[in-house]
């Protein structure tokens, strides 16, 4: 078994629409800092200087949205009034869901700034030969990945409809990744678009769709480049369960057979 990570990382030196604050605690003030504590709480301490060099743990504090790095989208994210009741919060999804086998469908190709249909979905499938099955975790690789940590990864990639994703709910898949910001065409393109016609439906249509039915995205997968096949493959990709949370982090990876 051959294990390749998906995942990009959190990162406070990298850019973000909403830029990460980490903090981090050495382990000689982690050591003064537990001292403090330990005195301040509980009535008893201790001489740093008697620890190894001085020494005890680090820690490291972060300021960032659950939206942040490889993460998972729980129904709760796409809104409060849905077809099926209250939609779920990350910590009460089911774990059969996060580890699956996978299906890896390239759209690098299509144009950037488009939201791909089903059409193209359906043209996918017949180029590996095999159509999705329920619980399957469909991956889609837009190359977007490459510009992670950088403006353009907020602006240059590829989505998907509502046509597209529908189809794919109808298939009975319930996770849907992407290595791009959004699953959704980018912001900008939608809103342009939308100001252009008019049209309210190509406003977020991937993420509405959870709202008639439940289903996860995770987005800012990485590295998709690397798995061999189309199939063949499992991925893991359990999130943080974070009680009350619309989203949630996730280490994603990919499981290969040798």
């Amino acid at each position: 078994m051959r294990l390749i990570d998906l995942s990009s990382p959190i990162d406070a030196a990298a850019w973000e629409p909403h830029p990460v604050v980490h903090e981090v605690m050495t382990p000689a003030e982690g050591a003064r800092h537990m001292a403090d504590e330990m005195r301040s709480q509980f009535g008893i301490g201790f001489d740093p200087a008697d620890l190894p060099c001085g020494e005890l743990l680090s820690i490291d504090t972060l300021t960032l949205t659950t939206h942040t790095g490889t993460h998972v989208d729980a129904p709760a994210h796409y809104g409060t009034v849905t077809s099926y009741g209250p939609p779920p919060t990350v910590e009460s999804l089911p774990l059969e869901w996060f580890h699956a086998p996978g299906v890896l469908l390239d759209v690098s190709s299509e144009p950037m700034g488009s939201a791909v249909d089903a059409g193209c979905l359906e043209r996918k499938f017949a180029e590996i030969g095999h159509r999705p099955d329920a619980l399957e975790i469909v991956l889609l690789r837009t190359g977007a990945d490459a510009w992670n940590g950088t403006p353009k990864y907020f602006t240059d990639f590829v989505g998907l409809d509502a046509g597209a994703t529908g189809l794919l709910l109808d298939l009975g898949v319930r996770v849907i990744g992407t290595d791009a910001f959004s699953l959704d065409a980018p912001f900008v393109a939608m809103l342009e678009h939308y100001q252009r016609t008019g049209d309210r439906e190509v406003l977020w249509p991937a993420h509405f769709a959870g709202r008639q039915r439940p289903y996860c995205q995770i987005e800012r997968l990485a590295n998709l480049g690397a798995l061999p096949a189309a199939t063949g493959f499992a991925v893991s990709c359990f999130p943080v369960k974070i009680a009350g949370a619309g989203a949630g982090w996730a280490r994603a990876v990919a499981h290969v057979e040798d």
